[in-house]
């Protein structure tokens, strides 16, 4: 019987268009490019069949669907210890995808390795590096300019180590993936938080720091703690003004940001149908909100039928005949069930200053009126990775153009990010593009923009209390345009555009009215756009740098007197003994996310220039000695001064530190910088009540110490001024905690206990110094 591989889907579908149509996309052309590279790495369905096949017969249970292909991807189907929540799991991923700004380091640790070529097909995407000024034609250009030094590196590293390689303007790197390398059953790691964006799709796809897509890139399995699996049934059916974000807001209110920590969330039941296989995608790219490990959905026919538009037919039938491994076993038992009626679901608009406080639209006005959030909409944004679909776009054009028939134009501020350069190139060919400019709009270039701070603001002063929505993800603190004093709220892109042209954020488009140019009052019907175009996508240009089939000898140049890039020196290898006397650099309070560690927007510029960008570690995390920011005491010095200037005085001085932190920290984006800046800078142990999945496993990677209190209350007894020992380390065994020795600067001391999730593979990157170290060892054994 013949093996249905997916690399043979693809040839049929190169070979179906050559005879169909001359004019192959740019962007399918892409991926028939990368179906041509190291085919043998495309997952069959017969060989994911073998293994779910394998793993129910050993479990002996019915299987959700995230066990299906999780487990189908097992390195070891047959021994593999298998426990939700417990055991780690080695697995064998099909590809990477890596966004510029994390790929520098990604590719940077890739190089010291030593190693010839990637192992499985992977690509670079330049999506974060372009900062929306103007507009999408002149902020590409100066991107490309300011950028050069960074895009070459990453265009020639791609093409010696076979590595594809996406050109700026191609668009955001979770639109390309969808839109090319995800498919039904697909397990695909990508560096950056929101690469779950594929689940839209029925794939794994989960976000990871640089090192982890190293260990793929090198062909080493790759680790992941058995995920729990958190059910969320659908019934009932999206209608009106009710969208698919509405969905992942809703869920975002009843887990929180934490919620999801170790699971996979599974969407099921008969409301799936009724969403858009982009809409699907929105609400798994959302998931990384409530600290998902990942989110996917069951094949259906709305993957079907994208897959068929994006040029990919014969993966839609192979994905058909195979479907019944790409839905859950019937009787399948999940950690946990959320039920969700789709007809009941209202518009919601979640924040500010956090992605899960959730409010109805309905009501968000009167909690702005209770809690003095501004009500003045400063600037409306749609677009991102996570709403930037055809059919978005379309729905925002929608209610633009009821606006324009009235009269009238956005009162607020209003830009629009186009996903790809296909949904750009799409969009403007079919009017949308138009309809949304003459509302207001300013078009930016296809990347992330101000979605992640790149956005050069001028409308307000830093410190000017201020109000905009946006299609976006997150909304965490200045994380948009860097004024802390900014409320931004996360909706769906119909409100956002609904809510620019009223100007207020209390207006509720299912029952108040607009005054038209002529005084006449009415109502904004429900949006509405088409799924998918009725023609073809357009192409647009052709974005794609396919490798070479052998690139050993090519160069790679890094200038040492480069600010932007800086080649990496291996960390320290552990001592031999217990860390004693630690000082604590800063005891953090309440929030810590990745971008209070290690902030974007002007800094993204340094991501690959370690010591650089390490002048931002910590810059924005709340003091809780002072409630200060970037303000810390020198106990070499008695002095205050900034927090990575303390920390470098500490390290010129041989003195370690450590960093006591809160709840969920490390929260928000897959970025290592955020534990190779404590790691550069001297630090030895990041000490808190508890973590985000990513971040803890980037400190693991890079040798540093992520422990938590096996008390909570235990941070209360620590003080900003203390010193800390970390004891056991001699024994350091899996399961087995670790003891603090806590000495207070008034003579006494105190024993905490300490707990970790280290396995027997990670205490061995420890003691190795990194992950990359130890990888070293191996290969020199």
């Amino acid at each position: 019987m013949a093996s249905y591989c997916l690399t043979v889907a693809r040839l049929q579908v190169v070979l179906g268009h050559g005879v169909r149509r001359l004019h192959v996309a740019a962007a399918y052309r892409a991926q028939v490019a990368m179906s041509r590279f190291e085919p043998t790495s495309y997952v069959s369905y017969d060989k994911l069949q073998s293994n779910v096949e394998i793993v129910r017969k050993r479990l002996n249970r019915p299987l959700t669907l995230s066990e299906k292909i999780v487990y189908g991807h097992l390195d070891d189907p047959h021994n593999q210890d298998i426990d939700r929540g417990r055991t780690y799991l080695r697995l064998r991923p099909d590809r990477v995808a890596m966004q510029d700004a994390t790929a520098q380091m990604a590719m940077l640790q890739f190089i010291s390795s030593g190693l010839p070529r990637v192992a499985v097909p992977s690509t670079i995407h330049c999506d974060h590096l372009i900062e929306a000024q103007t507009g999408g034609v002149k902020d590409l250009a100066r991107a490309k300019e300011v950028n050069e030094e960074v895009y070459n590196f990453l265009s020639s590293a791609g093409a010696k180590y076979g590595v594809g390689f996406w050109k700026p303007g191609s668009g955001i790197i979770h639109q390309i993936i969808l839109e090319n390398y995800a498919y039904p059953g697909v397990m695909l790691i990508g560096t950056d938080s929101h690469t779950p964006n594929g689940g839209g799709l029925g794939a794994i796809c989960i976000g990871v720091g640089g090192a982890d897509a190293v260990d793929v890139m090198a062909g080493i399995p790759w680790e992941l703690k058995c995920p729990k699996v958190i059910g969320v049934k659908l019934t009932g059916s999206l209608s009106g003004w009710t969208s698919p974000k509405d969905v992942i807001l809703k869920v975002a209110g009843i887990l929180t940001v934490k919620g999801g920590t170790g699971a996979i969330v599974e969407y099921h039941g008969p409301g799936v149908d009724s969403i858009s296989c982009t809409g699907m995608a929105t609400i798994c790219n959302m998931g990384a909100e409530i600290g998902a490990t990942t989110s996917v959905f069951p094949y259906n026919h709305r993957m079907r039928t994208y897959l068929e538009k994006t040029g990919r037919a014969a993966i839609a039938e192979l994905s058909e005949k195979h479907k019944d491994l790409l839905v859950p076993d019937e009787g399948c038992e999940y950690d946990q069930l959320i039920e969700l009626n789709l007809d009941e679901l209202k518009p919601h608009i979640n924040g500010p200053f956090t992605p899960d406080l959730a409010h109805p639209v309905s009501e968000v006005g009167g909690v702005a009126k209770q809690n003095g959030w501004p009500l003045e909409v400063k600037v409306g944004l749609i677009g991102s990775c996570t709403n930037s679909s055809y059919e978005d776009m379309g729905r925002a054009a929608s209610l633009a153009k009821q606006a324009l028939d009235k009269g009238l134009k956005c009162k607020a501020q209003f830009t629009v990010t186009p996903g790809s350069e296909q949904i750009r190139a799409t969009i403007e060919r079919d009017g949308y593009a138009k309809i949304l400019s003459d509302v207001g709009g300013v078009v930016l270039a296809n990347a992330c923009g101000p979605c992640i701070g790149q956005w050069d603001r001028r409308d307000v002063k830093k410190g000017e209390k201020n109000t905009i929505v946006t299609s976006f993800n997150r909304n965490f603190t200045a994380r948009n345009d860097a004024n802390p004093a900014t409320h931004a709220f996360v909706t769906s892109p119909e409100i956002v555009t609904a809510l620019a042209i009223a100007g207020t954020l209390d207006f509720n488009p299912e029952t108040d009215y607009l005054t038209a140019s002529n005084g006449e009052k009415f109502k904004l019907d429900p949006p509405n756009g088409d799924e998918l175009p009725a023609r073809d996508f357009d192409p647009g240009q052709d974005t794609y740098q396919h490798p070479p089939a052998d690139g050993s000898g090519l160069a790679v140049d890094v200038s040492p007197s480069s600010n932007r890039l800086q080649l990496l020196e291996p960390f320290d290898k552990w001592s031999g003994g217990d860390l004693e006397d630690m000082q604590i650099l800063i005891k953090v309070k309440g929030k810590c996310t990745t971008d209070h560690i290690s902030a974007a927007g002007p800094w993204l510029k340094f991501r690959g220039h370690l010591d650089n960008i390490s002048n931002n570690m910590l810059i924005a995390a709340v003091n809780s000695e002072n409630d200060g920011v970037n303000k810390i005491k020198n106990h070499l010095t008695g002095e205050y001064g900034g927090v990575p200037d303390v920390a470098r005085h500490y390290k010129a001085n041989g003195l370690s530190w450590v960093v006591v932190g809160d709840d969920n920290y490390g929260e928000g984006s897959s970025r290592e910088h955020a534990a190779l800046e404590p790691r550069h800078l001297g630090g030895r142990a990041i000490i808190v009540k508890s973590f985000a999945r990513i971040h803890e496993t980037n400190l693991k990677k890079q040798g540093l110490l992520p422990l938590t209190f096996s008390n909570p209350s235990d941070y209360d007894r620590i003080r900003p001024d203390d010193k800390i020992s970390i004891r056991g380390l001699k024994t350091f065994t899996p399961g087995k905690p670790l003891t603090a020795v806590v000495k207070h600067s008034d003579g006494s001391e105190e024993t905490l206990q300490l707990n970790h999730s280290f396995n027997e593979t990670q205490i061995e990157w420890f003691r190795a110094g990194s992950a990359l170290n130890r990888m070293k060892e191996l290969q020199r054994h």
